[in-house]
């Protein structure tokens, strides 16, 4: 086992990177996602979606700008996280990091769809020969859109999350219950998202509070992971 030659980052700025980007994702997506979009998205009403949007352009940008803060900080954990759990399989580790940069990838294209939206709104004055019934649906529809596609990168976020939390359980310097948490809400991400596609009738916000152990892994990194010696853990 060779000794960590200090060229990359050590434990404990891996565990510091990684719960400072999980925190920024705890501070910018429940804004968007249960104040400004529950305030502005009528799913039944396109037109007053529509209205609410163009009344509130600037709330609406805000919500997509939070949004894209949260995916700078998925791929920061993302990398950080490469780092935390290089000792226990550098190519597991790796693999673990790809799928969240896949959902990562996939949730930034599901977005194109919320600038759509935005690129509709700021047409307005050209697009006056254009009924504004056929306005009104198509900026529901792509916000629809968004949710499904955002929906299906969040499954490759659950197998994530199952890999994080086998790496979790298999390190020697992280508590055990955490792999057994997140490995839980991995699986429950994977099932809600799953559902969408073909299980829509079915209820699973229960699933909800299960899908939220990757913020007790978050606590943990602040507090006690950015304290980790590396003992020379890392492999070559």
């Amino acid at each position: 086992m060779a000794n960590y030659n200090g060229k990359e980052l050590s434990l404990s700025n891996s565990a510091l990177i990684a719960g400072i980007s999980l925190l920024i994702m705890v501070l910018t997506t429940p804004f968007a996602e249960f104040s400004i979009f529950p305030k502005l998205i009528d799913y039944e009403n396109p037109t007053i979606t529509a209205e609410n949007i163009i009344n509130n352009k600037y709330l609406f940008s805000t919500a997509i700008f939070l949004i894209l803060l949260t995916l700078i900080a998925d791929i920061t954990a993302s990398w950080a996280l490469y780092f935390l759990l290089k000792p226990v399989n550098k190519s597991l580790s790796l693999l673990t990091a790809w799928f969240r940069l896949i959902y990562t990838a996939m949730y930034f294209s599901a977005m194109y769809n919320l600038l759509s939206i935005l690129s509709v709104i700021n047409s307005l004055e050209n697009i006056k020969h254009t009924r504004i019934e056929q306005i009104n649906d198509s900026i529901l529809l792509y916000f629809k859109a968004f949710r499904v596609e955002g929906s299906f990168g969040l499954i490759f976020f659950g197998i994530y999350l199952i890999l994080l939390g086998y790496l979790v359980y298999k390190a020697t310097y992280i508590p055990k219950a955490f792999g057994i948490i997140l490995i839980v809400a991995g699986l429950s991400w994977v099932v809600d998202n799953l559902s969408i596609f073909f299980f829509p009738n079915l209820n699973t916000q229960f699933l909800f509070f299960l899908t939220m152990g990757e913020l007790a892994f978050m606590l943990w990194l602040l507090i006690k992971g950015s304290r980790l010696k590396n003992l020379e853990l890392y492999n070559k």
